[in-house]
Formats: structure tokens, C-alpha cells, sequence
């Protein structure tokens, strides 16, 4: 018995030689001191706790390992937040353009990409010189389908439990006037009314998106004032050629029967 107990303390109690003799020789010499204290511990972290735990893992590894696994964006498509300095700068412009400069890119690049239909239609009839219906209608329905769009998108903001939105009916119902009017508009005979109609649409949608819902974050409601502003002035583009358009016509048929 006198020999197996040495040989079970051993194995179970086994510290390294170099807390063995921190805590045998040194620590009784220094007593209270704060550097044996401070070299005992050094000595538990170095020696002990490779004991416990295999090295190179950690507590935060295993979620760390599984954050880089769930994340699958590319660091330059990250959102980057814009430094204070250039978020207080005096002037309404200047800070919106921090803002986009800030945002992400996948958002602007979207945003600036959708915009391209509806300056392209007013621009390819001003190019041409002509009033071409086809092309106005086309523009029409690009701009419902977007009302639809962002009519929509605020059921996606409200719905996901614990989001800044709840599913009321100021956020449900309102989300369903854009996409009503939009239907309204294809439904109208005159291309004049039905662009009136989407430009409505589309100033209500901004409406809600910008002072009935503040939580959106502010590079959002930049970039939806930014495209609301280009949508209506395309659509208004296009009611200026059509008007330019029919003028010359009436004019050259007044000419010729003179």
C-alpha cells in the first residue's frame, strides 16, 4: 500500500516539474510576495492549462470556426461604416454622399443598375427625335413592377421575429397601396396617366420607407430618395418628348396644308 499510494498521487495529481518547484522552494522563500505570485500563475497558464485542453483550441474557436462558415460574403462586399467626421459635415448633399460612399456595394451597384431602364427609354427617344409609344409603355410597366417591388419589400422588413418592424397594419397594409396603385396604372388607357400614376406610387413608397419607418438604416433612404428622384424625372423625360413630339407633328401637318 505504501508503494501504490506514491504511484496513484502520480497519476492523478501530476504537475509539472516546473510548478513543483514554484510551489515547493520559491513560494515558501517569497511568501507573499507578488512576483511569486505572478510566476505561479504565468506557470499554471503555461503548464496546466495544456493539460486540460488541447492547444490551439479555445472556447470561442468552435463558434468562431462556425460564424466563417455561415458568412459567405466577400470581404469588399461588406457594409463599411462611414467615419463620424464625414457623417457631420454641414450640408444635406455632402453627407448623402458619404453615405453612398459607405454603402454596400452590392446595394448601390443594384440600385444604380435598375435605374438604367428608365433613363435609357426618355434618352433613346430624345437621340431618335420621335415619341415612340412602345417604348413609353415599356418604361410604365418597368416603373410598376419597381412600385410592386418596393411595395413589397416592407412585408420582408416586418415579418422576421424580434426585427425593428412589427407585423401590424400600418406596415402591412401601407406595403399593399404601391402594388394597388401600380395595377392601376397598367389598367389605364393613356400612357400620360398611367406615368401620373406611377410617380404617385412612387413618392407614396418613399414616403413610407423614409418617415414611416426611421429604423432603415440612413445609406437606404439615401439610395431610395436618390432613385425616386431619377425614376420621376425619367418618367417626366418622357412626358416632356411626347408632348415636344406631337407639337412638331402638328405643326409640320399645319404647314403642309398651308
Amino acid at each position: 500500500m505504501k508503494q501504490m499510494f506514491p504511484l496513484i498521487r502520480r497519476c492523478c495529481f501530476y504537475t509539472p516539474f516546473k510548478l513543483r518547484k514554484v510551489t515547493g522552494s520559491r513560494l515558501l522563500l517569497y511568501g507573499r510576495n507578488k512576483t511569486s505570485c505572478s510566476s505561479l500563475s504565468l506557470c499554471l497558464q503555461r503548464d496546466v492549462c495544456p493539460l486540460s485542453r488541447p492547444p490551439g483550441l479555445s472556447p470561442a474557436a468552435a463558434p468562431a470556426v462556425k460564424l466563417q462558415a455561415l458568412h459567405t460574403s466577400l470581404p469588399l462586399l461588406k457594409k463599411k461604416t462611414p467615419p463620424e467626421s464625414e457623417l457631420r459635415r454641414p450640408g444635406v448633399v455632402r453627407r448623402s454622399v458619404a453615405l453612398l460612399q459607405h454603402s454596400p456595394r452590392p446595394a448601390l451597384y443594384l440600385t444604380l443598375s435598375g435605374l438604367v431602364p428608365f433613363v435609357s427609354m426618355p434618352l433613346a427617344m430624345a437621340i431618335q427625335g420621335t415619341y415612340s409609344p412602345e417604348l413609353a409603355f415599356a418604361q410604365v410597366t418597368y416603373g410598376a413592377v419597381t412600385v410592386s417591388f418596393l411595395g413589397g419589400m416592407r412585408w420582408g422588413f416586418a415579418l422576421p421575429e424580434g426585427g425593428p418592424a412589427k407585423p401590424d397594419w400600418l406596415n402591412l397594409a401601407n406595403s399593399c397601396i404601391p402594388p394597388v396603385l401600380a395595377w392601376q396604372a397598367l389598367l389605364l388607357k393613356s400612357i400620360p396617366s398611367a406615368a401620373i400614376m406611377v410617380i404617385i406610387a412612387l413618392g407614396i413608397a418613399l414616403h413610407y420607407d423614409v418617415s414611416l419607418l426611421p429604423t432603415y438604416p440612413q445609406w437606404f433612404k439615401v439610395l431610395r430618395v436618390m432613385g425616386t428622384v431619377v425614376m420621376t424625372l425619367s418618367l417626366l423625360a418622357t412626358l416632356v418628348v411626347k408632348i415636344i413630339s406631337e407639337d412638331q407633328l402638328s405643326n409640320s401637318r399645319n404647314e403642309q396644308q398651308n
